[in-house]
């Protein structure tokens, strides 16, 4: 029945010894705030997304099961934390994304471009992508983002552009996002840029096309599609399971339209793969 799909967490030692670093940092996961179906997978490879800035969002998009509410202050400590954690890990590939932060002046974006010249300076060898929220359009956070040593800056559009005002919050926008992987790649043409779509929320396939056309327009490199679970009772419910062989010809067709690396799966999310993403994409890139 659609929406009516459950995934199984699958909890071993290595999923565990994660969580305690975790934890015992008192850091937060995107991997748990937001249900991720592939949470045992990463986990269990002793990798981890970290979510920073809290775990209460300003906006309330209405496919997602992050809380919604009035945010605590900004920790100073957090992104030292976040860099410590990325070391005892001894990850090879971090990815750091956020709840949006609507009420502070520049929406978190210097508290991004600290957390991620930490990791730097402790793992001189660690990639860093991040997925951060729109900061209201303005390309200056953005920029300030993108120079602090990213090295795959991810923003999501989520949906079409029909329907964005139905899943996303109004003070969200298509072009809003689109604007910002624009800005990206105006700062530096070698930083990767990545976007995902949510399938099922109500789209028509030709929306689907149109909105990766849109995104390869601003330059994006990478493209997840994956298929929309509902999270809780309160999100959107699922209008459409897609099938296996509905990814694989959106897949082809991304491909054709020039993407560097397309994830089409119904379990794939934005992080998921994403230094095998990374890879493959800084081959395709033609940077001088």
């Amino acid at each position: 029945m659609v929406g009516k799909a459950r995934i199984r967490v699958r909890i071993t030692p290595t999923v565990e010894r994660v969580s305690r670093v975790v934890h015992g940092l008192g850091l937060h996961t995107v991997c748990e705030e937001s249900l991720c179906p592939n949470i045992a997978d990463c986990w269990g490879r002793g990798t981890a997304t970290f979510m920073i800035m809290g775990d209460v969002c300003t906006r309330g998009c209405r496919f997602c099961a992050v809380k919604r509410g009035t945010p605590k202050p900004l920790d100073p400590a957090e992104p030292e934390r976040i860099a410590k954690a990325v070391e005892l890990l001894g990850l090879r590939y971090v990815t750091i994304t956020s709840v949006t932060r609507d009420d502070l002046p520049d929406g978190g974006a210097s508290h991004y471009a600290r957390t991620v010249r930490l990791i730097k300076e402790r793992v001189p060898h660690v990639r860093v992508e991040v997925l951060t929220p729109d900061f209201q359009g303005d390309a200056g956070l953005v920029k300030l983002v993108a120079s602090s040593g990213v090295d795959v800056y991810a923003h999501n559009i989520e949906t079409v552009e029909r329907l964005t005002p139905h899943v996303r919050d109004p003070r969200a926008g298509y072009k809003q996002s689109l604007r910002v992987l624009e800005a990206v790649k105006e700062y530096d043409p070698c930083i990767i840029t990545k976007s995902s779509i949510l399938l099922g929320l109500g789209e028509e396939e030709h929306e689907v096309i149109e909105a990766m056309r849109d995104l390869r327009s601003v330059g994006v490199d990478i493209l997840v599609l994956s298929q929309y679970l509902r999270p809780t009772p309160r999100q959107l419910p699922v209008a459409r399971l897609y099938k296996l062989s509905d990814f694989r010809r959106l897949e082809e067709k991304a491909r054709s339209l020039g993407f560097s690396y397309v994830l089409a799966h119904p379990l794939a999310r934005t992080s998921y793969k994403a230094e095998e993403a990374y890879e493959e994409a800084k081959r395709k890139v033609n940077c001088k």
